[in-house]
């Protein structure tokens, strides 16, 4: 980095002198086509799948009027669906799933498959038609241009599982997946992405059997979600059943990813435990960002590449509605981590942890948060395809579209009110001198920019700079740029 001075920055009277930063994107640099942007459909989708406006919202990017609020769609086009595990059918021999005391009715996702008495899912043994609003939404994101699907399980389904409660084991530590009933779990699966492609006119991108597997909070007693603890031995040989129930029904097309960790160091330590022949069934590591500003990224990065596969960041959330948390730790990932998708939790969701604060029993819907603007600035401008550059600061994600010869930066700014100038130098064209580059603007906190677009900025031969208050984040298109 460089620093430069700029000596014709006018605030009111007063001719300001102020200190900037000097970032080189480098044009040769490769961590990835970007796969995009999702968001796992459990629970919100269970309590507002028929809402069109909604799915307007979050899987395209058009200016969505909704509840009073104008609001950019941010255009995701990656959704995690959820194969449910509950259910009030009692199984051959008179018993029921036992119900943890703490879990929220919309937390209770039905599962498909209610008795063990037959595999066909054209028995009784299936029912097809419970968790219709979570499959409607599915069925409008797809509508929308989301290509990606995933189909993910929190835990098996509650006749499966050693105490009948999917909300986890007693113990929490211990596997509540029965051993006679590992297949069993890959039947449910590879039974569910067979149904959805032959009836519903969906394909599963990818198939997760867990969820967080190796944490030790599934505990069935005091549960507050479906969860299920897999050892990692067990993780082994459910990805081989899965791997070959989806193969005998014609679907060696759809994935296996796994395994789901809650943490990037957990992520490489399952990672590293499982049996070779595992590791060859699976095409993608899947971990959640929950560790936060915490954990070797870098070492999770490294495990994955040297294995050959691809990585993403399935599952994020939090419950800073300003936004700056979600910043921090996105550039952390694009530092670091270098996934080629990124997946937010539950888009509606109490204030906090919600994009649009919602609450999913009283199934009402509230404000948007600061937060949702801040994830505009990446999700609106980063997009499928592109090639994710480095961009040469801790403080900045670039991607490029060869096809469109765009170049994007999304920047933060949490220092105090500065000039940031990026330098394009390593491109064979850097656009043309004078031409404008599109910005676009968010406050982070509380209140201020959400979202704002400007035309005043502008290359200067290989450079452009704009003036960042303190806690801005940012995004440039620069056009005609070609490496």
């Amino acid at each position: 980095m460089r620093l430069f001075l700029h000596t014709a920055t006018l605030l009111g009277s007063a001719l300001l002198v102020a200190a900037d930063t000097t970032t080189t994107i480098n044009a040769k640099s490769n961590y990835g086509s970007w796969d995009g942007w999702g968001t796992s459909l459990a629970w919100w989708a269970k309590a507002f799948g028929t809402q069109t406006a909604l799915a307007d919202i979050f899987f395209t990017r058009n200016t969505v009027s909704f509840n009073g609020y104008t609001l950019p769609g941010l255009g995701l086009n990656i959704i995690r669906y959820n194969a449910g595990a509950s259910s009030s059918n009692a199984d051959p021999n008179g018993d029921k799933m036992i119900v943890s005391p703490n879990i929220k009715a919309s937390r209770q996702i039905d599962a498909y498959w209610v008795d063990w008495t037959s595999t066909s899912p054209n028995t009784s043994s299936w029912i097809w038609n419970v968790d219709a609003n979570q499959r409607n939404m599915m069925s409008l994101a797809v509508a929308r241009g989301a290509n990606l699907v995933e189909l993910f399980s929190n835990s098996p389904v509650w006749w499966m599982c050693y105490n009948l409660n999917p909300s986890g084991s007693t113990s929490g530590s211990s596997d509540n997946l029965e051993s006679w009933n590992y297949d069993q779990h890959a039947i449910y699966l590879a039974n569910i992405a067979q149904y959805a492609q032959q009836h519903w006119g969906i394909t599963f991108t990818s198939v997760e059997a867990f969820n967080e597997p190796s944490a030790t909070y599934w505990v069935g007693p005091t549960g507050t979600q479906e969860g299920c603890h897999f050892d990692v031995s067990t993780m082994s040989t459910v990805i081989g059943y899965l791997r070959n129930e989806l193969n005998s029904r014609g679907l060696s097309n759809i994935i296996v990813s796994a395994s789901d960790e809650e943490t990037y160091d957990l992520a490489t330590s399952t990672l590293n435990g499982l049996t070779s022949t595992a590791v060859s069934q699976i095409a993608r590591v899947n971990v959640h960002g929950y560790q936060y500003g915490g954990g070797r990224r870098d070492t999770l990065y490294s495990a994955v590449t040297a294995k050959g596969k691809k990585l993403w960041n399935s599952e994020y959330g939090e419950s800073d509605a300003t936004g700056a948390s979600l910043a921090s730790n996105l550039l952390l990932d694009f530092v670091w981590l270098h996934p080629t998708a990124w997946v937010y939790w539950q888009v509606l969701d109490v204030s906090g942890w919600g994009l649009i604060t919602a609450n999913n029993d009283a199934k009402t819907v509230g404000a948007p948060s600061q937060k949702y603007f801040v994830l505009a600035q990446f999700t609106r401008h980063i997009r499928p395809g592109m090639r994710i550059l480095d961009a040469g600061a801790s403080n900045a994600v670039a991607a490029y579209d060869a096809s469109a010869r765009k170049l994007v930066i999304v920047a933060v700014n949490t220092a105090a009110a500065q000039y940031l100038n990026f330098d394009l130098s390593g491109f064979s064209t850097p656009s043309t001198n004078g031409s404008l580059v599109q910005r676009w603007a968010t406050q982070i906190g509380s209140g201020g920019m959400q979202y704002q677009t400007f035309n005043d900025t502008f290359m200067s031969g290989t450079k452009f700079w704009s003036r960042f208050d303190q806690n801005v984040i940012m995004s440039f298109e620069v056009s005609n740029v070609v490496v």
